[in-house]
């Protein structure tokens, strides 16, 4: 996995757009996409599905005339794996505990 492309490909907040699309419905046209992402038009779409390809987190495949496009989440799993492990988990849960805990003593 290439770390920086993963990285830069769900920095856009269109690209983020479409892998939100794929979430809730996997398997949809370019054209599908485009009226979900309006007002970007086809070919600014078809721009950000090729750079989510070039990240291995869209796989696309023709179906006749139509290119329907497939999430792959493994990227974005390794990448939270990676930054997220075990010790870093643990850490996270006791500071946002203490957090709260702190925010309760706070007076308003």
């Amino acid at each position: 996995m290439d770390t920086d492309s993963v990285i830069a490909a769900i920095a856009d907040p269109s690209r983020r757009r479409i892998l939100d699309a794929l979430r809730d419905r996997d398997g949809q046209s370019v054209g599908e996409l485009t009226d979900a992402l309006a007002p970007l038009g086809r070919h600014a779409v078809l721009k950000h599905v090729r750079v989510l390809e070039a990240a291995g987190l869209v796989v696309s495949r023709k179906e006749g005339r139509a290119r329907v496009c497939h999430l792959n989440p493994v990227p974005i799993v390794q990448l939270a794996q990676r930054w997220i492990d075990d010790f870093g988990a643990r850490a996270s849960a006791g500071l946002l505990a203490l957090k709260a805990d702190l925010e309760k003593g706070e007076e308003p």
